[in-house]
């Protein structure tokens, strides 16, 4: 493996932007483990409004604000922001929104105080990474998607952004969590990501109800490789994964080692 390697890590939760939780600190501190092992790491995360970001050291990037993504038919503007995350020397950016994140302290995460922007919220902060990447023209080796947040970054890398020359090239590595949401998504989902351009084919896996099963089914389908980050991620989702052939990284315990997931990572590059 070459030195400094990019992997941008695209991440439902970051600890200690968020109050500490399995996810967020499997997503602070693996990014630390592989840069040990030879990459550079970047991050993004939804902007979620009980961040606090005079504590966090969060400012606007005003170059890479201002863009307007359009979703449902309707214009919202992008705002990005970023800190450094000191213990693992490494940039976060944060997608930031007026109409979907909070501007004031919240109770909890608007995933699940607004959970019926969910849809919309997902689609937004997926494209913003998108195209806050392509921006930058921070061409990553590998892309590795963490909860169900990210679920729609495979399928849209593979399928909306598959020539573009940062980021379509880049194998994609999606990370299986216990975290999940209730009920099912709005109705239109389906139909609002259709208006982006994807087939019914390829939206297969949500079926007629946007569930998180079938939200991370989703994620599979485009994904190049899977890895278990919960000990008890739904079986569901693992037999599904071997059902298609995807490479598959167990869940490799509690303490975090960067080697396995660096030879993942590199296996997957290799044998696409």
């Amino acid at each position: 493996m070459n030195k400094k390697q990019k992997i941008l890590y695209i991440s439902q939760e970051i600890t200690p932007y968020l109050r500490e939780t399995p996810m967020g600190l499997v997503c602070k501190v693996l990014p630390q483990k592989v840069q040990e092992n030879g990459y550079e790491a970047r991050a993004f995360m939804p902007k979620y409004g009980c961040i606090n970001e005079r504590r966090n050291q969060l400012h606007e990037v005003i170059r890479l604000s201002g863009i307007n993504l359009v979703i449902d038919d309707t214009d919202h503007p992008l705002i990005i922001k970023v800190a450094t995350l000191q213990s693992a020397k490494m940039q976060v950016y944060f997608i930031d929104s007026d109409d979907y994140f909070q501007h004031h302290a919240v109770t909890d995460l608007e995933i699940r105080e607004t959970p019926e922007d969910n849809d919309e919220r997902i689609m937004f902060f997926t494209r913003g990474v998108m195209e806050t990447v392509k921006k930058l023209r921070w061409e990553p080796a590998v892309i590795h998607c963490s909860g169900w947040v990210t679920a729609l970054a495979p399928l849209y890398l593979k399928k909306a952004y598959a020539d573009d020359p940062t980021i379509g090239g880049s194998p994609v590595i999606y990370s299986l969590f216990d975290d999940t949401f209730e009920g099912a998504l709005d109705p239109r989902f389906k139909e609002k990501l259709m208006m982006d351009g994807f087939s019914a084919e390829d939206l297969k896996s949500l079926g007629d109800s946007p569930t998180a099963i079938a939200l991370n089914k989703l994620a599979i389908d485009h994904a190049d490789g899977v890895i278990q980050a919960s000990e008890n991620v739904p079986a569901e989702l693992v037999e599904y994964a071997a059902s298609i052939g995807k490479p598959f990284l167990p869940y490799q315990g509690e303490e975090i080692d960067g080697a396995p997931f660096v030879e993942f990572y590199d296996s997957v590059r290799n044998n696409l």
